[in-house]
């Protein structure tokens, strides 16, 4: 039987969830019938390279091949049945199929070394904050490792487990680079590569296979596969789309690529597919495609039929993971930090609760572009509900949301669905800063089951952040950054250094604030990038605004986005990365916060200017605002009881009534009025009770009806901010 349509991530993105690409795809495909397969090939590469017979093949070929070898090298080699015994066992542990492997991986002598254990000495301080599952895990991620630096070295020196040939596909202006690579003979791993993709093929009998391509990592793999369709099965049409051709493919004009792929298209890939999938099946004419290159009478064509409308994000349907295999992706720990660790260790439903941006105006981001610039969010009930399908699908109840930024508002929505549902999920996502993160939302959040939450702090100076239009402040961050890790929710920072005007004592500034953040511990991780320019930001399309010079004055035959700058202050921001870098390394691990920024550098820079307690003295002089009416009442805990006992003092005697309130991990007594406890319970009974939420308003209205009392001498007491403290949020 014919497959419509095979769907292919190439190798290499992640180890240990798919990538969501396909899976957003053909779950839309599944709304109108086509019989779609996806595959991640990337996947299927690593598990049949790192097996005991993959491990055979790979060190016997080392061995045939005349190259001088580096010491660490020739070391594996000589452990190589080490190595090919061990391979089939540490891969089911990683895959969590082989637990009790971890007491034979954290004794010595059980896995072959190479260099990468030479960081143990650094990092075996760490080891005790981890479990003893984590720290095999991290183990069997150092021996995966050094078996890949073997493969750099002696076999392809564009191996690496999350991209493949990343060189070839960034900021690859000219095609001549990697047209030359792909006349070239296939590589070892291309044929491994290669050799998956005849299976699939055979299994699937395709009319056309769709290579999603989200980054430079899999450009090149997308283009071999194609080459290997092209020549094998040229009866088969192949298409590109993803987030790669999304950003650097929006000018294409080298009419060789055309020799590897028949259409190539542009952002939600939804309504292009179904036009390409109709034009295959001679449906529709070339002219009805919709935001698709075509060669045509050999020449790059640009076809977008404004009359074929998008999809609403509330209509693309619900991602679907089948065909691919759940249960054989790998884990690993790269970076011993709780909060690093989640890009890499487990197995995530990657979901969306808005498309596009809410903010959309940060200068250094590709704002211009729909991906970005189409805000559309879906209602809280439809997110849940695509929780509830992939949980039944995939049994698995962890959600990675990919939004560019999650609104808070959406997220207090969706947290009350998950609550109101007594859904058991573990989540996490990308935001902005904002104010409205206060202490009693983070807490709804967790309690849903928000792990984790990583946004943008970027340059951590307020000169800067305006610069850039974040709108946000190094306070506002600071203050939101405590509310989130008191609320038990880990935080990770994008930070970014080299912004067009940023000086070097900003630079050092910045670090100094970062710094401060992490000693505190309101800040559990980050990674520090250089600014880039791209060709779709307000920075790239205005760069004399920012005082920089474009040096990329011609457009590119094939990948235009990141832009060769320069500022006119001749300022060499690379300098900064090997010590911002190393001291965010540290940060992260909790150690290096009483050294001098001077040690991170072996280059003069500045002192820095920020007064040392500068973030400690923001969080102590907050001030609280008071509560909104609109504002929503959540109650975290059972049904409160009553409790009333008579004390006699001095001949006279007295009711005392206690509040009794049961949470998950405590239980805690609060001294009320008898009248009040009373209402308070009727309160909780009516609130759990009823499907509506109900306002703060609606409680002051209420208390004050039935006790004719001043609601906000309540409110504001010992007895009820021991209530909010505990189980009583107002979000």
């Amino acid at each position: 039987m014919q497959t419509d349509l095979v769907l292919i991530t190439p190798p290499f993105t992640q180890l240990n969830t798919p990538y969501p690409g396909t899976v957003y795809l053909k779950g839309f495909l599944n709304t109108l019938s086509y019989k779609v397969f996806q595959a991640d090939l990337g996947l299927d590469v690593i598990l049949k390279l790192f097996s005991k017979k993959g491990l055979t093949d790979l060190f016997n070929y080392i061995e045939f091949q005349d190259v001088e070898l580096s010491e660490n090298a020739q070391r594996m080699l000589m452990l190589k049945d080490d190595y090919i015994s061990s391979i089939d066992a540490v891969i089911r542990f990683l895959q969590g199929k082989n637990s009790t492997l971890a007491d034979s991986i954290v004794q010595d002598g059980y896995l072959p070394e190479a260099s990468r254990f030479s960081q143990l000495d650094d990092l075996e301080w760490a080891f005790g904050a981890m479990s003893f599952q984590d720290k095999a895990k991290h183990l069997a991620t150092l021996y995966l490792e050094d078996l890949s630096d073997l493969i750099i070295e002696a076999v392809d020196e564009n191996f690496g487990f999350s991209r493949y040939a990343e060189r070839l596909g960034r900021s690859a202006n000219s095609f001549d680079e990697m047209y030359a690579e792909l006349q070239k003979e296939p590589t070892y791993i291309d044929q491994i590569t290669l050799s998956e993709l005849e299976d699939l093929i055979q299994k699937t009998n395709p009319k056309m296979v769709g290579f999603s391509v989200p980054f430079p990592g899999n450009l090149y793999s997308a283009f071999r596969c194609a080459q290997y369709i092209k020549q094998n099965y040229p009866n088969v049409k192949i298409s590109m789309g993803g987030g790669f051709p999304n950003t650097e493919l929006r000018s294409l004009s080298d009419i060789r690529v055309f020799e590897f792929f028949d259409f190539i298209l542009l952002d939600d890939g939804e309504a292009p597919t179904e036009q390409v999938l109709k034009y295959v099946n001679n449906e529709v004419e070339v002219s009805d495609l919709k935001r698709t290159f075509v060669l045509k009478n050999d020449e790059v064509v640009y076809i977008n039929n404004p009359k074929i409308r998008d999809y609403k994000f509330s209509e693309v349907g619900t991602p679907d993971y089948s065909d691919l295999k759940l249960n054989q992706y790998i884990s690993v720990i790269e970076v011993v930090n709780p909060m690093h660790r989640l890009w890499s260790d487990g197995r995530w439903n990657k979901l969306t609760m808005a498309h596009g941006c809410y903010w959309g105006k940060c200068t250094f981001c590709d704002i211009s572009l729909d991906y970005i610039k189409v805000y559309e969010p879906i209602a809280a009930k439809q997110i849940v509900d695509r929780m509830e399908e992939l949980i039944e699908s995939t049994q698995n109840t962890g959600f990675h949301f990919v939004d560019e930024a999650a609104p808070p508002a959406l997220m207090r929505e969706v947290a009350l669905e998950i609550l109101k549902r007594k859904l058991s999920v573990t989540w996490w996502t990308n935001i902005r800063f904002e104010k409205s993160f206060t202490y009693d939302l983070c807490r709804l959040l967790k309690a849903s089951g928000c792990i984790a939450v990583s946004g943008g702090l970027e340059v951590a100076s307020d000169r800067l952040l305006k610069l850039i239009d974040k709108g946000v402040t190094v306070d506002q961050v600071a203050i939101v950054n405590r509310n989130f890790t008191e609320a038990g929710i880990m935080i990770h920072a994008y930070l970014m250094y080299g912004f067009p005007t940023q000086t070097t004592q900003e630079t050092i500034d910045s670090l100094e604030m970062v710094r401060q953040l992490f000693e505190i511990g309101i800040l559990q991780s980050g990674f520090w990038h250089q600014f880039a320019m791209t060709a779709h930001s307000p920075v790239g399309l205005n760069p004399e605004k920012y005082n920089v010079i474009n040096h990329s004055v011609e457009v590119g035959a094939f990948a235009n986005n990141d832009m060769i700058h320069e500022e006119k202050s001749g300022m060499d921001h690379q300098q900064f990365s090997y010590g911002l870098k190393k001291s965010l390394f540290n940060y992260m691990h909790g150690v290096g916060f009483d050294l001098s920024l001077q040690e991170w550098f072996d280059f003069k820079v500045p002192r820095t200017t920020v007064p040392k307690f500068y973030i400690e003295d923001v969080l102590n002089n907050e001030t609280f605002s008071g509560h909104k009416p609109n504002q929503k009442i959540v109650w975290l805990g059972g049904i409160p009881n009553l409790k009333t006992s008579t004390k006699m003092k001095k001949g006279v005697s007295y009711e005392n009534t206690m509040l009794s309130i049961h949470t998950k991990n405590e239980a805690v007594e609060i001294r009320v009025e008898k009248e009040i406890g009373e209402w308070f319970i009727q309160f909780i009974k009516d609130l759990k009770q009823t499907p509506k939420t109900i306002t703060f308003q609606q409680m002051k209205s209420d208390f004050e009806e039935k006790l004719q009392m001043d609601f906000d001498v309540f409110i504001y007491s010992k007895s009820a901010e021991k209530l909010k403290e505990v189980v009583l949020l107002v979000v």
